[in-house]
Order: structure tokens, then sequence, then C-alpha cells
């Protein structure tokens, strides 16, 4: 029997109609017959139509029933838009009733692009559990330390026992390894509860390697019209259910988990020539399910295409932020020294680090040495809140060879001061789990998989990691742990107590973020600007109507500023500069920062931020 497409909520897959019967559609154009098995023994033959899909109305199916599709009567394959993989990739599908959670979060109104702070999490890291639901129990924490939004790791169901969750197959189903699906809806509805936005981290760029068996139905979800980095690459152009199964899934997870937003895994990988780019359809199809609310999207984007972040009308996506890894590279190389493979092309000085606060990239189509090629476009008229900054995240963190946290790599004073100038720069913030209390706890690269991939897996992360000069020394490959190992997945975990165990560093996180949440001058500034003091030093201000913020960054010896010819630092009336905070508090570890006197030379301590308060005269007046 025909099924209507305004019956459904999504094109394929099996949708429940009452209790104990279901529509049932699949595309399978490679396919001659298609039948549906349930888990009773019972098989429904499905019928075919001149364009491949297959469907039908079956009795007998209700909420956790497990099936099959049988593909011309000789294999069993989960189903493409299987919402759940209760044993994983390889396993049968389960009914799921998207309707039956209960939500509470009616009145809230979504997440805007202006004053985030980000939060990236890894669901089977983030707590020794590694569930949804002993996440949600730490919700609280997170809102408490002043974090807006949850950018969670990919959750679409992949294979084995652990993974980050980038190789995933199963797009429409949230993975067995953190809990069920209403576990996540739970999860989400309680971060709508406390004020939190959850956004969803998704790959439409490549399908991971084991348990893919969208081919099977369909050769025209793949095309070898364009390479890519990790595996086949996907088909947007030539075939429209190919396309909608991808859009569609945009939606999917802002209709029925009430997702804030997505974060759009790299990007240059999603390759496709049609009229519209598979990208902006993707941001208005998530635009659309979310209807009223605001919603909030984000791009992985390697080569700086700020085209991700423009207008329809100006030719781009319509998204709303980019990931600016400029910002990382030239943080990292500020804090460590190290100039290796991609941080060739960074200096770490001062000057960058301004840049980046009044422009976001660095590189915005200049010769980068690197790639020998140039590197990125023009975005100088881009607002500040669309860039994500930070100094670590699940990639940076990994790709070295013991995947060590960066207050490890650096001098405990230069880290607090720069991540300063991170959590109180005009960019969006992000953090990167545990980093708010300088975790302990490495994050490796980690994935299992059936053995014949173990031995390509470990090969294919010794080459990546070469390109790092250290790494060659002959002590390093033997000690690196190996991603296929479990060991390398548990030592992976946070340990939440350090919380108070690292008391310093949780509370200059908490500080830094209370003071972007209480001074909105700091959070989005009528106009920033930004000088070099010294070589080594730097002061960005931030002007507001009858307020203005001075943040001097010193990473170098004591900065005595005698001469002062600069007029960034000039108070903005006569009651001059109050000091209103400083990275060497005794509270994070430092030892105190002498009184600012406005009647003579400043004199700031070495590897040292500190954040000055002027009124306008006007105000003062």
């Amino acid at each position: 029997m025909p099924i209507s497409p305004s019956k459904r909520r999504l094109s394929g897959g099996v949708e429940l109609i009452g209790s104990r019967s279901a529509e049932v559609r699949v595309w399978a154009p490679r396919c001659r017959r298609v039948e549906l098995v349930i888990d009773n023994g019972e098989s429904h033959e499905l019928t075919r139509d001149e364009e491949g899909t297959f469907e039908a109305t079956v009795a007998g199916v209700s909420a956790g029933s497990r099936y099959w599709f049988r593909l011309d009567g000789d294999r069993l394959r989960p189903d493409p838009v299987s919402r759940f993989q209760p044993d994983g990739p390889h396993g049968p599908s389960e009914v799921v009733d998207p309707n039956a959670f209960t939500w509470t979060d009616q009145a809230w109104a979504g997440v805007r692009p202006e004053g985030q702070v980000l939060y990236e999490m890894h669901v089977g890291t983030f707590t020794t559990a590694g569930t949804w639901a002993a996440a949600a129990q730490e919700l609280e924490a997170l809102a408490d330390l002043g974090i807006t939004v949850i950018e969670m790791m990919p959750v679409g169901d992949f294979a084995g026992r652990f993974g980050w969750g980038y190789d995933g197959v199963n797009l429409y189903a949230p993975t067995r390894l953190y809990g069920r699906p209403d576990d996540l809806r739970a999860f989400v509805d309680r971060a709508h509860a406390i004020g939190l936005g959850v956004i969803l981290d998704v790959v439409y760029n490549h399908l991971g390697p084991d348990g893919n068996y969208l081919e099977e139905f369909a050769r025209e979800y793949f095309t070898d019209r364009y390479t890519n980095d990790w595996g086949r690459a996907i088909n947007f152009e030539d075939c429209e259910p190919a396309r909608a199964y991808f859009v569609e899934n945009a939606g999917y997870w802002i209709d029925e988990f009430h997702f804030d937003g997505l974060r759009f895994d790299a990007t240059q990988d999603v390759k496709d020539a049609s009229r519209e780019h598979v990208l902006a359809s993707m941001a208005r199809r998530a635009r659309e399910a979310a209807g009223e609310k605001r919603i909030y999207l984000i791009a992985e984007n390697e080569p700086q295409e700020t085209k991700v972040v423009r207008r329809a009308a100006e030719g781009g996506y319509g998204l709303d932020a980019l990931w600016n890894d400029d910002y990382h590279h030239t943080a990292v190389v500020a804090l460590t020294g190290r100039r290796e493979a991609y941080y060739t092309d960074y200096t770490g000085s001062v000057a960058e680090l301004i840049a980046c606060a009044k422009y976001g990239y660095l590189y915005q189509g200049q010769w980068y040495v690197w790639q020998k090629k140039r590197r990125g476009t023009p975005g100088l008229d881009l607002p500040s809140h669309a860039f994500v900054a930070y100094i670590e995240n699940h990639d940076q963190v990994a790709n070295s060879a013991f995947g060590r946290r960066l207050h490890q790599l650096s001098s405990p004073a230069r880290y607090r001061a720069i991540t300063a100038l991170t959590l109180l720069g005009p960019a969006t913030p992000l953090l990167f789990q545990g980093q708010e209390f300088a975790s302990s706890a490495p994050f490796l690269f980690f994935a299992d998989h059936r053995d014949e991939l173990r031995e390509p897996i470990r090969n294919g992360r010794r080459e990546f990691l070469s390109q790092f000069a250290s790494v060659s020394d002959p002590a390093v490959g033997p000690s690196m742990p190996s991603p296929v190992d479990e060991v390398t997945f548990q030592k992976c975990k946070l340990d939440l107590n350090q919380r108070k165990t690292h008391a310093w560093a949780y509370a200059l996180h908490c500080d830094l973020l209370r003071l972007r949440h209480d001074h909105a001058t700091i959070a989005s500034p009528e106009r920033i600007d930004g000088a070099v003091l010294r070589s080594t030093a730097m002061a960005l201000r931030y002007f507001g109507r009858s307020e203005h913020y001075l943040l001097i960054v010193n990473l170098g010896c004591d900065l005595e500023m005698n001469p002062a010819p600069e007029p960034l630092i000039a108070p903005p009336g006569p009651d001059g500069w109050s000091l209103l905070w400083s990275s060497e508090s005794i509270a994070y570890g430092g030892n105190g920062t002498p009184p600012l006197n406005q009647e003579s030379e400043w004199r700031l301590p070495g590897e040292t931020a500190v954040l000055l308060k002027g009124s306008t005269a006007h105000a003062s007046a």
C-alpha cells in the first residue's frame, strides 16, 4: 500500500501507526526485492516503485520490535534510517517511537550566535560511566562554571566498544554505547531546564569503514568524482534521494532530539557543485525543523572559507560561526615555543594574538608555507562571534604523541595569561572537557575496529604524527599509546574530582567566565582595538558606552611601561583605571600582583595578564 509522505517525519525508515503497526519505507534501487523481517520471524514483502523505493504498511510492529531488511532474498541488513542499533551497526534495527518521550522544555527559546561559551564533550570519556545519564548529572556544574552551550562530539552509531564518533555509519541512530535514544533526549531536556544549550557534532564528509551498508541499498550514495581525506566521497550532486538522506539528518537531530544546533565536521570535504550547496540546504533544513526556536550552526573548515558563514544572498551557506585554528596555532606556539608541522607559519607573537582578536583568521588569502599555497579567504568584515577560539579541542590535544594537555607543556603563569586572553577575548570561546580543571587525563585518538583494521589504524596514526619532527626521536615511537587498545580509551576518562584537587585551575576558569558574563562590554564591546606594548606584551581595549576595559597580556619578563607612548592604555576618564582581575592571584597559584600606581610608571610581572576597568569622563562627571 503506498504511503503518503505527509504522514511521515522522515522519508525513509519505520514509523509507527498507533501501537501495533508501522509504515515502512526504504530506498534501495540496487535491489530487485526487499522484505521486512521482524524479530518474531515474520517477513513482509515490500512494494517497489519505479525509482527503487520499497514500502508497505505492516501490522504486528511496535516500539521495541527488532527488524532487518532482507535484500534480494539472500542477506539481512539494518535499516539505513534506523533510529537505534541495540547491538551495533552489524545487528538488527529497533523500532523507536520518537513521540514517547515527555519533554519539559516548551519554554526554551533556543541559542543565538552571540554571547555563548562552548564546552566540547566526548560522552564516553566525560564521566567514568561514559553515558548520557551520567553526563546529565554534571550539567549543573557546567552551568555554574559559566558554560552556555555543550558541543557534543558525534553520536551516530559506529562499530566497536569505543571511539571518537567520527566513523559513524548509522547516522540516525544514537550510539548504544552511551545509552538509549531517550537517554539522549533526557540529557538535552535536563540541559534546557538549567539554561544550557546543546549542539551536536555531525559528520557529512565520509562514513566509517566498518558497518557501512549504504552501498548495498544504492550505489548513488557515493561518488568517485571527488577525493576525500578519509574514504569515499559522498554524492550530493546528481541523485536527490541520496542527497536527501543527509539533508534530512540535519533536521532530524533538531526535530526529534531538540538539539540547539549542529557543528559540521571538516566541511572542506563536503564537496558539492549543486546550485545550492548541500551545507546551505542542511542549514535551511535544520532551521525549518527548529521552527520559532533559534539554533546555532558552526563549521570546521580547514582552508578557512568564510563563505560558510555568509548569507545566501552573498553566495554563502548561512551558518553562524567557524572554528578558528589560526588562533589555536599561534596561541600554542606562544605557550610552548614549538613550531613543528602545521605550526610552521605561526610565531606566537603578541601581534598575531592581537590580529586574531580584531580580525578572526590570521590567514585570509596570504601565502602559507606549510601547505605551499595561499590559505584563507577575506573575513575582515565578519563579527567577532563568527569565530570560535580555543587552545584545546579533541583534535589538537590528540595531535601529539602522548595527548598531553597544554598546562603540562607550558609554564603555569604563561598558561594562565593565555587562558585569560582566550576567555576574555571577543571571539566565542570554547573549552575542551577537563580543561577547566587542568585535567591530568590525556586525550588520545582511540578506535575499536575488527582485527583486519587494527594494524592500518595504528600505521595511519603513526604516519599522521610523523609530520612532527619530535616524533622521530627513537624513544617516542615505542612509547606512544596504541589507538586500538582499550587501555588508551580508559586513560582518557576524566577524574571530575580534580575540580577540587586542581582548585587553582577551576577557580581561574570560573572567575574568567564570571567576568565575561557580568561585564557586557567584554563579551560584546562596541569596538575593540589592540596594540603591541613590547615585543612580548600586548593590550586589548574594549570600548563601551560608559565603561572601557583594558586587558594587558605580558608573555615576557617584567614589563616596565617607561616610556608609555600608546594611547590605548590611556584611561578613559579622570578616575583612571582600577585593577579588576589578575592572573597572578594567589588563588590560581600566582605570586600576587603589585598595586597599580597611576602616578608613576606601570610595572607588570612577567607572564601575567591583568584586566583593568575605567569609566568615561561623561560617566564620571
